[in-house]
């Protein structure tokens, strides 16, 4: 992969805060056309890692650039080059939905200002709402809407953070899709969320806890780098045997998932052991694959919290 595939290349970036490391030497390298997911608790560093990239913070070590544009001394042309979609709606509730994207083109110095306001109202199912205030729109279409404005100056990438929070599912499966659509045509996205189901859809993923980057990689390479074993068990007095189990050396982990628990641990032949003390044939016990929840949680017991 040569350096121009690159939108995103960046090593050791770090950011402090009042003498507390909120973004630890993190490296990432992000290809043309990629849906990169983001993942970590609240607090991870993910929401400050993404104003550095789009030249909203400086780092305070580290080097890389964006777009082909050093993140330390180029931020003014990084802005003009990216799409940013805030965890909270940041438009104006008092104006029309036209009236926000025409505001925003405004500011981009969009060519043909008026036709490109009109192909954004189209392509996100907008024209039927371009007069409504964007203060009288549910959660979905002002997701659309913050989506329109991120695009309506043809970004080469978008920076999404946690853009389907309180979303509902049919809204965010429509939103994956045109995601995905944007990415096959080349365009390159940097997401947070809270979904596993949503990072599931990414083509890679990055784990970030207190700063510091814990995996990256594909989905199956990040299943396969944190090695956990998992077993489901269903039956009678599941809170009583998540009491029992926890604790036990191997058990990492007790969560209950439906009607039955997830028991999981990385060492596969502890976890078996203390499994095998508290069976006594009232239980259904499988051993499945860890999924992407499970591994989340065990990467975040096992951080170390930067600002304990």
């Amino acid at each position: 992969m040569s350096a121009t595939d690159l939108v995103i290349d960046v090593t050791g970036v770090t950011k402090i805060f009042d003498g507390k490391k909120v973004v630890d030497s993190i490296d990432l390298s992000v290809r043309r056309g990629e849906i990169y997911g983001f993942l970590g608790p609240n607090g991870s560093g993910k929401t400050t890692f993404i104003r550095m990239l789009c030249g909203l913070l400086t780092p305070d070590a580290g080097s890389g650039t964006c777009l082909g544009y050093d993140v330390r001394t180029q931020q003014a042309q990084i802005k003009a080059h990216v799409g940013y979609m805030t965890q909270r709606f940041s438009y104006y509730e008092d104006l029309s939905i036209r009236e926000n994207l025409d505001f925003i083109a405004r500011i981009y110095d969009v060519p043909d200002r008026g036709a490109a306001v009109d192909r954004s109202l189209e392509r996100l199912g907008l024209q039927n709402r371009s007069k409504q205030l964007a203060g009288q729109l549910s959660g979905g279409w002002k997701q659309r809407l913050a989506l329109a404005a991120c695009l309506i100056h043809s970004p080469q990438l978008l920076l999404l953070d946690e853009p389907t929070a309180g979303v509902d599912p049919k809204a965010r499966r429509e939103f994956w899709d045109e995601i995905h659509q944007l990415a096959a045509d080349g365009l390159t996205v940097l997401i947070t969320t809270h979904y596993m189901d949503e990072a599931e859809r990414c083509h890679r993923l990055a784990y970030l806890a207190y700063g510091r980057m814990l995996a990256r990689g594909t989905l199956a390479e990040v299943l396969s780098t944190v090695n956990l074993t998992t077993w489901t068990v269903s039956g009678p007095n599941l809170r009583t045997l998540a009491a029992t189990l926890r604790g036990r050396p191997g058990v990492e982990q007790v969560v209950a998932f439906g009607n039955m628990l997830h028991v999981s641990g990385r060492d596969a032949a502890q976890l078996e052991q203390a499994i095998a003390a508290v069976r006594d044939g009232s239980h259904e016990w499988t051993r499945v694959r860890s999924g992407l929840e499970d591994v989340f949680i065990s990467l975040m017991a096992g951080a170390k919290d930067n600002f304990a």
